[in-house]
């Protein structure tokens, strides 16, 4: 297969078909990439719950779908057109998926789904439509006695260049260099084409290349000189200090935007109000000593500060957050072990058993991964526990425990638990620490049956032990 020497009402420059094919690898790598980066965007201000990555895949590939058509209309000027739209693809992408932009959209713009709206509309679905004209476009310049053969071979080369982006992005780029410079990889890829979608020439001019290095510095200085927070492949970190009653120089350690630990300067050291509720329980209540304590969801690491007494072992998805606590937070090694695991996969797998399993597992202020608050999650967590072990749960739920979410999640966890202890430990508030404490048991818990005048067995429950 080889490109087409000229185009009705145009001029087309010589290129091989290794560069038009390289072209719309690009494309798909690209535009993938911005899927994936603008999903892990959204994540510290809208969570990732499917209510968020479904409405933002389908907007994505409603803006793609949009491009081919556009892309079929193109009727001359197909090189032009295409570098214009990587330009511009770049632009958006190296300075609208910047972290730094986004941040502060979402910091001006109210309410959040505002803010998401102009983002979806205003940066991912250009991109995508302008992306997406690509290999209608290029289909154009490629010469073969079949239409179907010619457009086969680019859709095989975009889709390849999507497949490779989505894997070396999210396994490669984001887990060792970051999210910025998963944005620095796209943006580069999409304006080193450039060249090769210039005017007939025999070299690009410094004129034409102009437009292109002002994009690309553009999206240097959004990702490596505005501020940065610390970034992962799963969540955005930073520690501020912060003014609270009762508290020492105190420094709060933020994931994903949300408060998810503190620690002062006293000493001893406090903490959040429900961690030290729960090292409370553990050590002044239970009497743990020497005890086993699993901790689903790393946090700021807490829970065993400075606490000799009872070995803990902490698992969190992010392999990441273990430095940054030590490094940025509590400017000291953890005390206990560290697993880099999803919490469901590790319950599932795991041989140990614990005294304790606390489940502390939130993404964002609001947010439990969907796969973390199913009944099956609530059974792995009881299988980890020792026969007489105790699970405790940090849920944040409205105060009077009155919403559909509160209602059904604690109906959840007591399904497999049977009757839990809860705790609200904050009822001035729209929002609050629940604490839910349950027992692992013997076998399935009984149903409960409702006393009534008829059929009153209270008297006996009591003689039988409560």
């Amino acid at each position: 297969m080889t490109p087409q020497a000229e185009a009705p009402g145009a001029s087309v420059p010589p290129l091989t078909g290794a560069v038009l094919f390289g072209m719309v690898f690009v494309e798909g790598f690209a535009s993938l990439g911005a899927e994936i980066i603008a999903l892990r965007r959204l994540v510290p201000h809208l969570g990732s719950a499917i209510t968020i990555t479904a409405p933002t895949i389908g907007f994505f590939l409603l803006a793609l779908a949009l491009g081919y058509q556009s892309g079929g209309r193109v009727e001359r000027d197909f090189l032009a057109r295409v570098r214009l739209n990587f330009i511009v693809a770049a632009a958006l992408t190296g300075a609208g998926l910047a972290g730094p932009v986004v941040d502060a959209l979402f910091a001006h713009v109210r309410p959040p789904l505002v803010a998401y709206l102009v983002f979806i509309a205003g940066v991912l679905g250009p991109i995508a439509w302008l992306l997406g004209q690509t290999v209608p476009v290029l289909t154009n310049l490629l010469r073969h006695e079949r239409a179907g053969a010619r457009s086969g071979a680019a859709l095989y080369w975009s889709t390849l260049g999507s497949f490779l982006g989505s894997l070396s992005l999210s396994l490669l780029v984001m887990q060792w260099l970051g999210v910025s410079a998963a944005v620095l990889v796209c943006t580069a890829l999409l304006l080193a084409i450039v060249p090769f979608l210039a005017a007939p020439a025999a070299r690009p001019s410094l004129r034409a290349l102009s437009l292109p290095a002002l994009v690309g510095a553009a999206a240097l200085a959004c990702n490596v000189l505005l501020p940065q927070q610390i970034e992962t492949a799963y969540a955005t970190y930073r520690v501020d200090a912060a003014s609270v009653p009762g508290r020492t120089n105190a420094r709060v350690f933020r994931n994903n935007n949300s408060a998810a630990s503190m620690i002062d300067a006293s000493e001893p050291p406090r903490y959040t109000r429900y961690v030290e509720r729960l090292r409370a329980i553990l050590l002044d209540e239970l009497h743990f000593r020497e005890r086993r304590v699993l901790v689903l969801g790393g946090g700021g690491f807490t829970l065993s500060h400075r606490e000799p007494l009872n070995d803990y072992l902490y698992v969190d998805i992010d392999p990441a957050i273990r430095d940054i606590a030590e490094r940025e937070f509590l400017r000291e090694p953890i005390r206990g072990r560290f697993v880099a695991a999803d919490a469901r996969r590790f319950v599932a797998d795991t041989t140990e058993r614990f005294d304790a399993v606390v489940v502390d597992v939130y993404s964002a202020l609001t947010s439990i991964p969907a796969h973390l608050v199913t009944r099956e999650f609530w059974a792995g967590t009881r299988r980890a526990l020792a026969p007489d072990g105790v699970m405790l749960a940090n849920l944040i739920l409205d105060p009077r425990l009155a919403s559909p979410y509160a209602r059904n999640l604690l109906a959840t966890i007591q399904s497999v638990y049977g009757q839990c202890a809860v705790e609200v430990l904050f009822r001035d508030r729209p929002q609050s620490n629940v604490l839910v404490q349950c027992f692992a048991g013997e076998g399935e818990p009984a149903p409960a049956e409702p006393y009534t005048d008829e059929r009153n067995r209270a008297d006996m429950d009591i003689l039988r032990g409560g």
